[in-house]
């Protein structure tokens, strides 16, 4: 790879530039440089905190899975594991967390197509709790409420079936028919193993719980951005901004969700009564917070702590794990 994780982080950290420069452009630069002046900074370790949180819970969720799936490391290693992986947080899709399991693999030997399921449980179990989120702020907000209980209605049928041990497994041998996927059918029956065990009621539930609780944590470090603008949203507003405008950006499959996620957030603020400046301001701390700080906190976990699972992250091939 020799250090292909450091031009995908700087394409990103590129195109990130791009899209908050057009932001700039779209306010007044005058109103939102007095906008960052005005800001009581004093507030920002709670903002950060609210997002800590998220993190801590999402590895709580990490940490059931892998202990469920009865592959779990020591608990250094897989909070190690769990934050590393944040360095590819950027990455488009965000595939490039499937590090977490070659990390997986190069401390306790679990095969990848056995930890890797728990990736897409992961973003399963996201998207449910951002919709419901989402659901409690669309009858607030007053917007969307049919697109939105569409989308629940999509993710429960797709759970449904997930979770439908025969029906997948007979759908796995369906496209197994089909020439250029059937080498991949016996590695598709054992990773569809380990999402039927992740996916019983139990497991769901106990994650689905989980996730509610974390993103509304990342939710309301963005209400209280706005709070401290003084801007109209209230806390089940800005959570529906925040979570609507996180899955359009998990959606668009961008990098990070970069200018899909940033749009959302500063058209949904002026939609609640954010001045232009206020809300553009407001998305650019938000975002600091959340994706570039996960950004920055992985990579100084990987660099700190890598000696202790034996890696060099510089000779991992991200495009063979993406593959």
């Amino acid at each position: 790879m020799k250090a292909n994780w450091r031009k995908k982080v700087l394409f990103s950290v590129a195109f990130g530039a791009l899209v908050y420069i057009a932001l700039m452009i779209y306010a007044d630069f005058d109103g939102l440089v007095d906008a960052f002046a005005n800001f009581n900074w004093w507030y920002a370790p709670l903002i950060l905190c609210c997002t800590l949180l998220n993190y801590v819970f999402r590895y709580l969720k990490w940490d059931y899975y892998t202990d469920l799936l009865g592959i779990a490391p020591k608990r250094s290693e897989n909070i190690i594991i769990f934050f590393a992986a944040f360095t590819m947080a950027v990455t488009p899709g965000k595939f490039g967390e499937v590090l977490k399991s070659y990390l997986l693999k190069r401390v306790n030997g679990t095969p990848k197509r056995v930890s890797a399921p728990i990736i897409l449980a992961e973003r399963l179990t996201d998207f449910i709790g951002l919709i419901l989120l989402l659901i409690v702020g669309a009858y607030v907000f007053d917007i969307s409420r049919g697109a939105v209980i569409a989308f629940a209605v999509f993710f429960a049928a797709l759970t449904v079936l997930m979770a439908w041990r025969r029906g997948s497994l007979a759908l796995i041998e369906l496209f197994g028919r089909i020439p250029v996927l059937s080498r991949f059918v016996d590695h598709a029956k054992i990773a569809y193993e380990s999402v039927h065990v992740m996916l019983r009621p139990k497991p769901f539930l106990i994650t689905v719980i989980i996730s509610v609780v974390a993103w509304f944590f990342e939710c309301f470090g963005y209400y209280i951005v706005l709070h401290v603008f003084d801007a109209p949203p209230t806390v089940l507003k800005a959570t529906f901004i925040y979570a609507f405008s996180t899955v359009v950006g998990a959606v668009s499959m961008l990098p990070g969700g970069l200018g899909t996620t940033e749009g959302s957030l500063t058209g949904l603020a002026q939609l609640a009564g954010a001045t232009p400046d206020i809300a553009v301001a407001s998305t650019f701390i938000i975002r600091v917070a959340t994706l570039w700080f996960a950004v920055i906190l992985g990579i100084i976990v990987t660099f700190a702590f890598q000696h202790r699972l034996n890696i060099n992250i510089d000779e991992i091939d991200l495009e063979q794990l993406d593959s």
